[in-house]
């Protein structure tokens, strides 16, 4: 399954440097979740326990395999967020949509 990544950035970020860092933050969420197809699928299942259980739910609160896929994006997040925006401090209220 295929997926679009969008960084929303402050407007003094070059089209390129927005490129780049667009595709260092899609490398580190396929690098930490294992491959280009589990993205949109572990993101679309993040999003529905987010809308169920709120943004940082109880841990008892959620199934085993709930867990278990809220930590795993969450790890992916932040690895791809810290690879995407690491060298370039001003993108740092940057925002990624990712669409599947």
């Amino acid at each position: 399954m295929s997926y679009t990544v969008k960084l929303y950035a402050f407007e003094d970020a070059s089209p390129a440097q927005l490129q780049a860092a667009e595709q260092r933050f899609r490398q580190a969420l396929e690098a930490a979740l294992g491959d280009e197809s589990l993205v949109a699928p572990v993101h679309a299942a993040y999003r529905r326990i987010v809308a169920i259980y709120g943004e940082t739910p109880a841990d008892d609160v959620l199934s085993p395999e709930e867990l278990e896929i809220f930590s795993q994006w969450q790890a992916a997040e932040s690895a791809a967020l810290t690879a995407a925006l690491g060298p370039n401090r001003y993108m740092g209220d940057a925002q990624f949509e990712i669409r599947g």
